[in-house]
């Protein structure tokens, strides 16, 4: 008999970023086999001195070479510096936010701030989205914010907002401040590290942008918010508003949430506030801004000579304006340990919430190596300097603001390409930032680009567990979604794409 039930259609899977970027290995392994062999002479620093490019013998990758790819893009060799600086700093960081998140100061400390504003909702609106925006530049606040939807969606529901309004606090603020990363590691660490800059290199003019992003979007909320309020139907999902309030149990979920802080929480936050700060002064190249800013450096030398003192501080202190990966990893180490020190926290605790926050960021630290493994074979394969010759060539003609405009653009579809933020750096930005070079665009100003185009697809890809993930907390539908955050995409679009025109002929 013949079975007239229809099978079930195997639906498409997106592949992981992992898989993405083997397969981008393998075909630039196959395209070292057709693109010309050539290189170009550098100065001392290594930076590529533009117009000397030449022809080499070819040297075609191979199987070997293509399983060798993401080892050497971890450990590096004598081409291609090795991912592991940045690898391990992202560990260390997750190992960080492990033990702060272990002490529930972050999430108790949001709690707080809702119900001390209780009455004043619409005052949470501009609060919150710049204390996420904070964290998304800083550290690449996105995972840690599923968290916030269920204490967020029941307030917002019950004064008369509606669950878009929460889930846009919460996502649009912590990936509107991805967008405009200052110090972010996952971000600006990885591709700053990709071009052998500091982090700290553009972070005053990606403050400017992050002001004008999270202006324009705590703008855009604001207006949805004050649309809902005068008139309910006014909502995108009026339609599920009765079942909204059934689903969420409004009061009970409002007065349950835990608000009460300890003091050691407060200790907590006030070192974790304090980590960053520490962290931004020492990217922040001093002596670039002003010559005679060498306060740093002569404090540091100072306290180095003083006896006993200098030494139990430790003789290897680097002076702030000089700092890199090694100093900052070193400094999220040291503040984990102060932090379980502060909150009184039991050793093996500590090194259970470590450990678990490594294994969290576990991930991306593999595919930073992963990814680099593609300049492994570019670089190996002698075809890096013929690729960066043909940008070279057809910039010839274009000025700096055309090219970082274009730059912006493109990462847009690259990051629906390879979702993983900081994959795509490392998989990028040893091409794209010696093409700015070629262009007269600053580094700082290609890092900025791409991490603008990421953040800003970010916000709405149907591939991140972070929208998704919220989504599904609030029952809305992603193409809802699309629709309320249509003119807020084209507004940043148009913000960013100006701010980075601007900057290009500054």
């Amino acid at each position: 008999m013949q079975n007239n039930e229809s099978k079930p259609k195997r639906r498409f899977k997106m592949p992981s970023a992992y898989t993405i970027l083997f397969l981008i290995i393998i075909l630039v392994a196959i395209l070292t086999w057709i693109i010309p062999a050539g290189e170009y002479s550098t100065d001392k620093a290594g930076n590529i001195i533009a117009h000397t490019y030449k022809a080499v013998a070819s040297n075609p990758q191979g199987i070997w070479d293509v399983f060798a790819a993401p080892i050497f893009g971890m450990v590096g060799n004598d081409k291609t510096e090795g991912a592991i600086s940045v690898s391990l700093f992202i560990l260390v960081i997750g190992g960080f936010l492990g033990v702060v998140n272990q002490t529930k100061a972050l999430d108790d400390g949001i709690a707080s701030v809702v119900k001390k504003n209780k009455g004043r909702e619409k005052l949470l609106i501009p609060l919150l989205m710049i204390l996420f925006a904070l964290g998304g530049s800083t550290y690449g606040m996105a995972e840690e914010t599923i968290a916030f939807y269920p204490l967020l969606i029941p307030v917002m529901i019950g004064v008369g907002f509606d669950s878009l309004v929460a889930v846009a606090i919460v996502l649009v603020g912590s990936q509107v401040g991805c967008l405009a990363s200052t110090v972010n590691p996952f971000a600006t660490g990885v591709a700053s590290q990709a071009l052998n800059i500091s982090p700290g290199d553009g972070i005053f003019s990606r403050i400017v942008l992050l002001v004008l992003t999270i202006a324009v979007s705590i703008a855009f909320v604001y207006h949805y918010a004050s649309k809902v309020e005068k008139d309910p139907k006014a909502s995108l999902i009026y339609d599920q508003r009765e079942e909204d309030l059934t689903r969420f149990s409004i009061q009970d979920q409002s007065e349950n949430a835990n608000t009460q802080m300890t003091g050691r929480q407060k200790a907590v936050l006030w070192l974790f506030g304090a980590t960053f700060l520490i962290m931004i002064l020492g990217l922040i190249p001093w002596d670039t801004i002003n010559k005679n800013w060498s306060f740093f450096v002569d404090f540091t030398k100072w306290l180095q000579k003083v006896p006993v003192l200098g030494n139990l501080v430790g003789s290897n202190m680097v002076p702030f304006g000089s700092w890199y990966f090694t100093e900052i990893t070193t400094l999220f180490f040291l503040m984990s340990v102060v932090i379980m020190f502060v909150f009184k926290m039991k050793e093996s605790t500590f090194v259970d919430a470590f450990m678990g926050g490594m294994n969290d960021f576990m991930g991306v630290a593999i595919v930073v190596a992963v990814a680099r493994g593609i300049q492994v074979i570019m670089n190996d394969g002698n075809i890096t300097a013929t690729v960066l010759h043909w940008g070279e060539t057809g910039l010839s003609g274009l000025g700096s603001v055309f090219f970082i405009i274009l730059t912006y653009i493109f990462y847009i579809p690259m990051s629906f390409l390879i979702p993983s933020t900081s994959g795509l750096a490392a998989a990028t930005m040893g091409i794209i930032g010696p093409m700015g070079k070629f262009a007269g665009v600053d580094p700082s100003l290609v890092v900025t680009a791409y991490q603008s185009a990421s953040g800003w697809v970010n916000l709405i890809t149907p591939t991140s567990g972070v929208v998704m993930g919220a989504l599904a907390i609030a029952h809305v539908n992603i193409t809802v979604w699309w629709k309320f955050m249509f003119k807020l995409m084209i507004y940043l679009f148009i913000v960013t794409a100006l701010f980075l025109g601007v900057m290009a002929v500054i």
